[in-house]
């Protein structure tokens, strides 16, 4: 699903055609998810993410969202060929950093062919990157680093909770049919160290962040335009993963989430228990386009009220991957008072996407 239209990579990436060796394996219901083996890249199929999105804040209590994506496609055009240049896996990278301070959203962007040292996605366990950009899992949690043209992270990420398999199972609908879905699981409640560095300025920082690790071989399904999606970490150690996929009028074509209480009790939500109400809009001075950029979402039985950090965090990734889309850092409120930070992602607002 989400953040994740990579496979519209400029086609000077893919080289001379050639036959798939092997046909993309399907996501099956009832398959579980087994660990450590699913950290790692799922090669066989089409397309795969880990995402990372979160709060930081460093000494002088200035609060910053940051997000790290890195992205594995398989063409399957040049499986069988014998070059080294072969295109048999693409990699792809974004990361930003949303600064009040600074009024708007910084963002860079990577992408390469996997071989020759220069990227890969290990299947052993999580360990990808592009050139001088890295997410790996090591002995006690995760390490990104990332040197961007006017930003850098260096955030080691701790896990506090157990992994969260979303859908069924680890098994997440992104439509009607059964075909139409992905393997999914989040790391809620991650506790950040690190250092960031923004212009001249390289300080350490502390924050809570959130994982996204899904894999699927299907694109998004025809009559859905766009989507919406927020992963919330609430002060009170619970969470919540929410999406709803927009038709061509803008309702809810498919929907889905998941909540984990701060007891550990998960529950997985139907898609018409899923409701996104925009209650305040932005549009760009870049591009014109205008994002329902605070939200009140419904889970269930649980409403909340989503506001940004600030308003600028669109996220031009136009001359890479193809996409324009809003993904920024959110505050979470019920009835008033702040009750969890997070983010929230918006795409297909500018026109539709078409995958």
């Amino acid at each position: 699903m989400k953040r994740r239209a990579f496979f519209l990579a400029p086609l000077l990436l893919l080289g001379p055609r050639a036959r798939a060796a092997d046909p993309f394996p399907e996501v099956t219901p009832g398959h579980a998810l087994q660990f450590p083996q699913d950290f790692g890249s799922h090669a066989a199929f089409r397309n795969e993410w880990w995402y990372i999105t979160g709060w930081l804040e460093d000494a002088s209590h200035n609060a910053s969202g940051f997000q790290i994506t890195f992205f594995r496609n398989r063409p399957g055009i040049a499986d069988e060929s014998s070059s080294a240049f072969a295109p048999r896996q693409l990699l792809f990278a974004h990361a930003a950093i949303a600064d009040p301070r600074l009024g708007h959203l910084r963002h860079d962007e990577r992408a390469a062919r996997e071989g020759f040292g220069l990227a890969a996605a290990r299947e052993e366990t999580t360990d990808v990157w592009i050139g001088d950009w890295s997410l790996r899992r090591v002995e006690d949690g995760y390490r990104a680093q990332i040197a961007a043209h006017d930003f850098g992270f260096d955030l080691h990420f701790t896990p506090t909770q157990a992994v969260l398999p979303e859908g069924e199972a680890g098994v997440s609908r992104k439509g009607p049919l059964a075909a139409q879905a992905s393997y999914y699981y989040s790391e809620p409640h991650l506790a950040v160290k690190g250092r960031a560095a923004v212009a001249s300025a390289d300080v350490p920082v502390t924050g809570v962040a959130w994982l996204d690790h899904e894999w699927s071989s299907e694109y998004m399904a025809p009559q859905a335009v766009g989507w919406d999606w927020t992963g919330i970490n609430f002060d009170d150690g619970s969470a919540l993963m929410a999406f709803r996929m927009r038709d061509r009028a803008g309702a809810r074509f498919w929907a889905g989430g998941s909540h984990r209480a701060a007891d550990g009790r998960v529950r997985a939500f139907h898609p018409d228990e899923i409701d996104f109400t925009p209650s305040r809009r932005w549009r760009s001075p870049r591009t014109q386009v205008e994002y329902p950029v605070a939200m009140t979402v419904r889970a269930g039985d649980l409403r909340y009220s989503l506001e940004p950090l600030i308003d600028d965090q669109e996220l031009d990734a136009r001359t890479g991957v193809g996409v324009l889309y809003w993904e920024g850092a959110v505050r979470a409120t019920a009835a008033g008072p702040s009750v969890g930070r997070g983010y929230l992602e918006l795409t297909g607002y500018g026109k539709p996407l078409k995958l």
